[in-house]
Parts: C-alpha cells; sequence; structure tokens
C-alpha cells in the first residue's frame, strides 16, 4: 500500500516530536501516592486511603518528572549571548532537535512558494556585519541595515541587491541551470545550459527540486560543500549552508520541512534558551558551534517561524573577547515580484520610513 508522501512525511515529523504532556495528580492522590511509596520503602503496610489511586497514577507521575527533567534542562541553558561576555555552552540534543522538528511541522504547513519562471523572489532582512578598523582592535557590529534582494526564479533573468547605503548590484544572468531525470533526483547541470546550480549558489527553481527526504537532503549537501574551506568541520559548512538557504532563499513547505530535518540530523546541535535576531526579536535558538565560532539560527517560540541568525565568537580571539557578535540577520519578508526593484505590496519599510 502506497502513503501519499504528504502523509509520510507527516508520519517521520510527528514520530520525532516528544510524547504529549500528563497532567500532574491531583493534590490527595499525590498525598496518598507518597505515603504508599515511603510505607513500602520503611516496611510497613501500605497506607490505605479511601480514595483509591488508579493503576495509571504512577507511570503518569514518572512521565510528568520525566516532562519536567527534560524543561529544567533547557531552562538550565546559560543566559543570552551579551555583547561581550563569555558565550553560551547551550543545552545538548535532543531538545534542538525538538525544536527543528517543530520548526518542520510549521513549514509543511505553511503555503507554497508559487514563482513562475519568468518572476523574481524577494527577500528583504535586515543584516549587521562586523568590522575591524585599519589599526585594529576588536570588531565592531555596526546598526543593521536593510537587504533586498530580488532572484531570478529560473536564473535565466538579471537579479539585483539592494543594500542600505550602497548601489545597487545586479546579479548575473545564469540561463538554463538544472535538469531532474526524476521527482527527487539530485539537479544535475543542463547540457546546453550555464554553471550548474548548487546549495552554494541556489536558483529558486533548484531549490524548488531539493529532495524533500531528509537524508538525501543532508548527503547532497555534504557533497556539494565538501571541497569548500578545506580543514573546516565538516558538519558545521552543512550547517552554515542550510542556513543560507533558510534565510535567503524561499523553498516550498516540503523543502523546507526537509532542511530542518536534514539539520536535525547534523551532530552537536544545541539549544539557547534566548536569543534576539538584528531586528530585536526574541526567541529560541539552535546553535552549532566550531573553530571558535557559534551559529545560532533563531525561531519564533509559539510559531517556530525562522526568524533570523547569528554569529558569535565563542572563544576570545583578536577579533575581540568571547561573545563577540560577528554578525546578526533578520527575515522581513519573503514575495514574489514580476521584476527586479519592485517592491511586493505588504513588505514591510525601513527604519525611518
Amino acid at each position: 500500500m502506497n502513503i501519499p508522501a504528504d502523509e509520510a512525511l507527516r508520519a517521520e515529523l510527528a514520530g520525532l516530536l516528544p510524547p504529549p504532556e500528563v497532567p500532574d495528580l491531583p493534590p490527595l492522590r499525590h498525598q496518598a501516592l507518597k505515603h504508599r511509596i515511603l510505607n513500602a520503602a520503611e516496611g510497613r503496610a501500605p497506607f490505605r486511603s479511601r480514595r483509591r489511586v488508579p493503576r495509571f497514577a504512577l507511570p503518569a507521575m514518572a512521565c510528568t518528572a520525566v516532562v519536567t527533567a527534560v524543561a529544567l534542562t533547557v531552562v538550565s541553558g546559560e543566559s543570552p549571548v551579551p555583547p561581550a561576555p563569555a558565550p553560551h555552552t547551550g543545552v545538548a540534543a535532543p531538545g534542538s532537535g525538538q525544536i527543528l522538528t517543530r520548526a518542520a511541522l510549521a513549514a509543511a504547513a505553511s503555503p507554497r512558494a508559487e514563482a513562475r519562471p519568468e518572476q523574481f523572489v524577494y527577500i528583504e532582512s535586515l543584516v549587521a556585519h562586523a568590522a575591524r578598523s585599519a589599526a585594529g582592535g576588536p570588531a565592531a557590529l555596526p546598526p543593521a541595515h536593510r537587504r533586498q534582494v530580488w532572484l531570478s526564479a529560473d536564473g535565466s533573468r538579471e537579479g539585483l541587491l539592494r543594500e542600505q547605503g550602497a548601489p545597487d548590484s545586479p546579479l548575473g544572468v545564469r540561463g538554463p541551470v538544472y535538469t531532474l531525470d526524476h521527482r527527487g533526483a539530485t539537479p544535475r547541470k543542463a547540457p546546453d545550459g550555464g554553471p550548474a546550480a548548487s546549495v552554494l549558489d541556489p536558483t529558486h527553481s533548484y531549490v524548488a527540486s531539493l529532495p524533500t527526504d531528509p537524508d538525501a537532503l543532508l548527503s547532497l549537501v555534504y557533497a556539494q560543500t565538501r571541497t569548500t574551506s578545506p580543514g573546516t568541520d565538516p558538519d558545521q559548512r552543512a550547517f552554515s549552508v542550510i542556513g543560507s538557504l533558510l534565510a535567503e532563499t524561499w523553498a516550498p513547505p516540503k523543502v523546507t520541512a526537509a532542511l530542518y530535518g536534514a539539520a536535525a540530523r547534523i551532530p552537536g546541535t544545541t539549544v539557547l534558551p534566548s536569543a534576539k535576531d538584528a531586528a530585536g526579536r526574541e526567541g529560541v535558538a539552535v546553535a552549532r558551534t566550531a573553530h571558535g565560532e557559534q551559529i545560532q539560527w533563531i525561531f519564533d517560540r509559539k510559531s517556530s517561524a525562522f526568524l533570523g541568525q547569528r554569529t558569535v565568537l565563542a572563544r576570545a580571539t583578536d577579533a575581540g573577547p568571547a561573545g563577540t557578535v560577528l554578525s546578526s540577520t533578520a527575515v522581513l519578508a519573503r514575495a514574489v515580484t514580476d521584476r527586479p526593484g519592485e517592491r511586493p505590496l505588504g513588505a514591510s519599510a525601513a527604519p525611518g520610513e
């Protein structure tokens, strides 16, 4: 029997979710159970309450204790990364897996990104990147500025990058860049096309055609990032590239869910109880640290929507003390337009406009 793809995806993601919370016992039942346990431990006859304790009381109490322990584990993580003190160490998975699973379920239920080949995908964000003066010294993070990018859906038209305080930059034409042998296959370079798109240099059409199976997608990311930055942590490279796809593309819901599923399979991720994006929005973060730097993905606590990301020094270097923020972003809008430079209706205004 063939299971529909939607149901299979939801079944896989739901299997990763933590068990539902079990309500605590009423005070009288809790007291009765406490007496029974103490009496049994001291060898006395069990206390018999007029209110009979049901058989499920002890398992329910144990389950509640487990849920409470998990909650305490997440809350016990160190405080958010301030401008200068020591960085987070975070809380070890599976907490990060649970957050990414909720993000995947939210993404799977979101509206589909519909863009015709001749259209453009519009991404608006706030960004800030630390810089150092010519005289040296620690890196300083400037105020966040607006960044707008128009990406040709199929890569055949010139796009546009517009950043506050800088001249517009055209984005080059790629031409036909991929073909698919069958659904779920890895996109390959078209025989007569330009340079092949990849997770490092994607078009909207390429992202839309990525595998929706998290394992297959993660294998593809590892394969395409293998030759970048030799000597660096391959898991960190994969985590960084997936973060870039989440921040500056608009993938279909199933692909976005697969990106979160792939990230959940990367070892070494941790949970930060609190972090803020470049717009000042506070949320919970999934982070990974390597080579002295920590990448943080920030999610809305209620909707599990991806808000933005930060990169923070995990240890003191000549760029600054541990906790120095090297970059910060916030995704403000995603939409489809007919031409580059056209601002979609409903897009947020720039600060001060």
